[in-house]
């Protein structure tokens, strides 16, 4: 496997407006057909424009961007890469694609100074920086991340041509859905509710979707495509139909230095997509920066916010309801899989144990981080909470018997624990979880759709 460009990326550097269209005869081969063979008949027409070459510059002053003649040969290869075809088979689709002149900044993104440091170390909690999953050999770079946006927008890479995975992760709803079961290619639904991606980057457990079945985000990001509701596709056709658009080849060598396209290469660039989707903006950040520790009073909060911090982050000994022991520090994640006491019994989604077969682990799930969390209604793994007043009632009056809850929320005489709370309290709670909300990560366009509608 070829390493991406980390400290000196490749560069899209050529502003262009990029119109493809690529036609594929539908194999309708899904993940369990495996058997099945796949014929892409494609065709692409292409009008490019290319703008004048730019670098970018990483917080060391480093040029991230790669030297001006780099950029000049993608500039090369865009504009003079392109054939005209005759489709064949059904209807082309059509891929109007528009990226920035300047790549955006995806690599070494500046963090808060209290991502760096845990200054509470409750429940084993150290700083937010220390639990990032980013393996060595698939650090984030512009180019690779800039891929990886392509990539998670082009509904050409389903078997139909009908969903991306942006459907199911869109940035208004905190990368997640707001209907409590996705829409898979061809109108199914999917097994469980779509999970928000904020801060994947920041999990320490490196395993991903609620029951952690795939060992890192490298893995899981190409599940959903060989999903048989989800996407329908196999990876022989999934790379079949990449290899098809004109749009990728110079977007992979801008990546991994030459335009060679496999779904290695695709799992390596969304992974980087996806973990570059980090919140540092919230209106708890800007409280956060202003104080030495996250239980003092923000002076930029209300009253309320103020008493819903407090009920949230703090010990009971100083006032919280322990909602912190599990959505911990800067980065608000879980530190593993755990039952929040939806059902007593786990037997209709077993969770983290159908992939272990263990007991302690049957009703499981893993948790995605808080940030955003107001953004991302319906709520839990199955999508049965509508709003964010129905999860918190749960945690103060509904948690069930589940024989693997874990303090706070353990049995004690047969009985769950409740967090007991007021109608103030409940509110206050909610108040405080709106902090999270960060609209200038969830708007920036640098995480926004580059196909043109």
């Amino acid at each position: 496997m070829k390493t991406p460009h980390s400290v000196k990326t490749l560069a899209l550097v050529a502003a262009f407006t990029l119109v493809a269209t690529a036609g594929c005869s539908a194999d309708g081969a899904r993940e369990n057909n495996t058997d099945a063979q796949s014929t892409m008949d494609s065709a692409a027409t292409a009008d490019m424009s290319v703008g004048e070459d730019g670098t970018e510059q990483n917080d060391t002053g480093q040029d991230d961007a790669g030297q001006d003649d780099a950029g000049q040969d993608v500039a090369t290869e865009l504009d003079g890469g392109v054939t005209d075809a005759t489709t064949v088979g059904e209807e082309p689709y059509d891929a109007k694609l528009k990226l920035p002149q300047t790549m955006f900044a995806y690599a070494n993104q500046p963090l808060p100074a209290h991502f760096k440091t845990e200054t509470m170390g409750m429940h084993g909690q150290t700083a937010l920086v220390d639990d990032d999953n980013t393996p060595a050999h698939n650090p984030i770079t512009n180019a690779g991340a800039t891929l990886g946006r392509v990539l998670f927008y082009d509904k050409n890479l389903s078997q139909n041509r009908t969903v991306a995975c942006a459907s199911c992760h869109k940035p208004e709803f905190g990368f997640s859905d707001d209907r409590v079961l996705s829409k898979g290619f061809d109108g199914g639904d999917t097994a469980r509710h779509s999970m928000g991606l904020t801060q994947a980057r920041y999990y320490r457990v490196k395993r991903f979707f609620w029951d952690q079945r795939a060992a890192t985000l490298e893995d899981q990001v190409l599940m959903p495509f060989q999903d048989p509701v989800e996407m329908g596709m196999t990876l022989k056709t999934l790379a079949a139909r990449a290899n098809a658009a004109k749009y990728y080849p110079a977007l992979f060598k801008a990546a991994f230095g030459d335009p060679k396209i496999t779904t290695e290469r695709m799992s390596l660039a969304l992974a980087q997509f996806v973990r570059s989707m980090v919140s540092t903006g919230s209106k708890y950040d800007e409280g956060r920066a202003k104080v030495t520790s996250r239980s003092a009073d923000f002076p930029n909060f209300t009253a309320e916010e103020n008493l819903g911090k407090k009920l949230f982050v703090n010990p009971p000994t100083m006032g919280g309801k322990r909602c912190f022991t599990c959505h911990g520090g800067e980065g608000f994640v879980t530190m593993k899989a755990t039952t929040n006491g939806l059902d007593a019994d786990a037997s209709k989604d077993k969770g983290y144990g159908e992939v272990t077969g263990q007991q302690s682990d049957m009703g499981t799930f893993k948790a995605p981080s808080l940030r955003n969390v107001a953004l991302r209604a319906p709520y839990m793994h199955d999508g049965r909470f509508k709003d964010l007043a129905a999860v918190i009632d749960h945690y103060s009056s509904g948690i069930q018997p589940n024989p693997n809850l874990a303090p706070p929320l353990f049995i004690s005489n047969g009985k769950a624990t409740q967090l007991t709370m007021t109608a103030t309290e409940k509110k206050a709670i909610i108040a405080f979880l709106k902090t999270l909300t960060d609209i200038k990560m969830t708007q920036d366009p640098k995480f926004s759709d580059p196909f043109v509608k």
